[in-house]
């Protein structure tokens, strides 16, 4: 996702730059209320440029599917599925997809003669999709200010970058967020360590761990659940959602964390493509959770 930083949301690690414009919001039926969700998906992706110079990030396929696919099914295995998607650097690859989702996933006959189309099976999620371009060059909070119009009515809702995967409950993310009863809430994750570790026994190598935890920091790992009101402390194109509006909550003492200890990703470069590549291919993906 984005570049980590080391500001401090009250412990917690942020995340997030300009670079990073890709979120999701989610709609769910919880308990009776319904929710979106808010996926941003219009950055640049800078940091894979050696794929994203061809489609926006979100798009880079795992297994076969974009990333952007692999969110939303995270959402839907737990009923969320009504979702917005803040489109902008080569938005039009994203519109394009789902534009022809539905023939993608189906046995069909075309008839030339006649022009006709016949679809003989389709095996499509029932999700309803609605892409904004939220402007190529506008940041994260810009992006979720411009798309309120379609939250209107909602208690609360769903947001996560569109380039980060988790074996996360959004259950209980949400059920977490209500308890509370906070402007925010954020989910926690500690990210793996880049390297492998030695443990030594004085000079003799006891064992080696493979990617341990990095540091222990907590940092922002997206997957967030928003009240509204967040977004009117947002100024416009040019604010960042990590910066003022998420400092702001956190002064106000309305921000809350979600500690998330499982399996968690984002896709800021090729090695991490691969390595999320290999865990599909491996039929070791933990974020799979869905049938």
């Amino acid at each position: 996702m984005l570049a980590l930083t080391t500001v401090l949301l009250g412990g917690i690690h942020a995340r997030g730059k300009r670079r990073r414009p890709r979120q999701v919001y989610c709609t769910t039926v919880q308990k009776g209320l319904l929710m979106k969700c808010v996926i941003l998906a219009g950055g640049k992706g800078t940091r894979i440029s050696e794929e994203t110079i061809q489609r926006p990030k979100p798009m880079i396929e795992i297994g076969g599917r974009p990333m952007l696919w692999h969110i939303m099914k995270i959402y839907a295995h737990f009923h969320v599925s009504d979702f917005i998607v803040c489109c902008g650097y080569k938005g039009n690859m994203i519109k394009e997809y789902f534009a022809n989702y539905s023939l993608y996933t189906s046995d069909v006959t075309f008839d030339m003669s006649t022009n006709a189309m016949h679809v003989h099976r389709r095996d499509t999620e029932p999700w309803k999709v609605t892409l904004v371009d939220t402007g190529e060059d506008t940041l994260t909070g810009g992006r979720l200010k411009r798309v309120r119009q379609y939250l209107e009515g909602e208690q609360s809702f769903c947001v996560t970058y569109g380039d980060g995967v988790a074996d996360i409950d959004i259950s209980k993310l949400v059920d977490h967020h209500r308890r509370y009863g906070k402007l925010a809430t954020i989910t926690a994750v500690q990210p793996p360590g880049r390297y492998g570790a030695l443990e030594l026994d004085g000079s003799r190598v006891a064992g080696f761990t493979e990617k341990p935890r990095g540091d222990g920091a907590w940092i922002n790992g997206g997957f967030f659940v928003l009240s509204p009101r967040c977004l009117d402390l947002i100024e416009g194109d040019e604010t960042p959602w990590e910066a003022d509006p998420l400092m702001q909550i956190t002064a106000k003492g309305e921000l809350q964390a979600f500690r998330h200890s499982g399996f968690w990703h984002a896709l800021d470069t090729l090695r991490d493509m691969n390595y999320l590549e290999t865990l599909w291919q491996r039929g070791a993906a933990p974020w799979k959770m869905w049938a």
